[in-house]
């Protein structure tokens, strides 16, 4: 080991860094090899006047997706080099802002694919066969004995799946309908090769068609001025009555509105959603929609998942103290034109 390496891990570790709130223990342990490390001891959200009091004198954060990180903040942070969002979407930071003051902004993509793939047909099984009321009545010690008509729900082999947004996460959920003999058709921006929807089973066809001809529809975008209630009571009225929606991208996606409004009055059968458009609190009487699978955001909670983020946040952390791009990088035009802190 060189001298000159000695003495910048040496002076790295005289640097300090801020997070908003605890996240799995090995990626604090990167931080701690390398910095002086404040963690938000409570088990919630930091208010903003927290987060502005919290950044003085730090030279790097580590934020959430629950914490909005604005020009306010930013320049609140004196000895600010570099942000660390501990998420794939960074929709809760104004990257511009960050990139005007020469602030490296980085995310978690690609770790958490497979985890929320899953989870999207967790949401999906559960919803269709109705497991969450199901269980409900079983534990208020309802259940007399098998009946012939006693919950049923839908069949999900051999329907028909809509996917809206084929990123690696929709590519993820398409793979794993394979398994239940279904018809996959998919809108993205940008279409596959003849050769790439063979080769996952999927075709293409348009929002319109996908909303008027799918049994399930499940959303995989992120959060931009033109997906801001894709869904919404339009595009809700042209779904089958008997169609089921699933949301694991971004809660302003849909209306949640006018969702509530459509799974009360029937126009579709019903919804698995794990993010809201105003997180935590819910559109009003969504609670009581039983025909509604609606966990608090917990797509990509596994262990192995949130440990690798946590790790891959981290990670990109200590790259950009360090001045180097980092892996992970959102906005690298802020090295193309030399602003970054180094």
């Amino acid at each position: 080991m060189s001298f000159t390496f000695k003495r910048r891990i040496s002076r790295l570790e005289k640097l300090k860094v801020l997070v908003t709130r605890r996240i799995p223990e090995p990626g604090l342990d990167i931080l701690r090899e390398h910095f002086d490390v404040t963690v938000n001891p409570h088990d919630r959200v930091m208010t903003k006047q927290e987060i502005i009091e919290g950044l003085k004198d730090m030279d790097g954060l580590l934020c959430l997706l629950t914490d909005p990180i604005d020009a306010e903040i930013m320049d609140a942070g004196n000895k600010l080099r570099g942000i660390a969002n501990y998420a794939v979407g960074f929709n809760n930071i104004e990257v511009a802002e960050a990139t005007k003051r020469g602030l490296p902004v980085t995310n978690t993509p690609g770790v958490l694919t497979e985890t929320t793939a899953d989870f999207a047909w967790t949401l999906l099984m559960a919803t269709a066969r109705r497991v969450v009321e199901a269980d409900k009545f079983t534990r208020e010690g309802k259940y007399d004995g098998w009946a012939p008509m006693l919950f049923l729900g839908a069949d999900i082999h051999g329907k028909t799946l809509g996917l809206i947004g084929l990123g690696r996460i929709g590519s993820a959920v398409a793979r794993r309908a394979s398994g239940f003999d279904m018809k996959v058709l998919y809108f993205d921006e940008r279409r596959l090769s003849p050769e790439e929807e063979a080769k996952l089973g999927v075709e293409f066809a348009t929002k319109e068609q996908i909303l008027k001809e799918a049994d399930f529809i499940s959303l995989h975008v992120p959060l931009l001025p033109s997906t801001r209630h894709l869904i919404s009571e339009k595009e809700l009225n042209m779904m089958k009555k008997t169609a089921i929606l699933i949301n694991t991208a971004r809660g302003p996606v849909v209306d949640e509105v006018a969702l509530v409004k459509a799974l009360k009055d029937g126009v579709i059968a019903g919804a698995g959603i794990d993010v809201f458009e105003n997180e935590p609190e819910l559109a009003e009487g969504f609670k009581d929609c039983y025909n509604a699978v609606i966990p608090p955001h917990i797509a990509s909670a596994s262990v192995e998942t949130r440990t690798k983020m946590a790790t891959m946040a981290a990670s990109n952390l200590v790259q950009m103290l360090k001045g180097e791009v980092p892996t992970n990088i959102v906005n690298p035009e802020v090295y193309e034109i030399g602003r970054a802190h180094v």
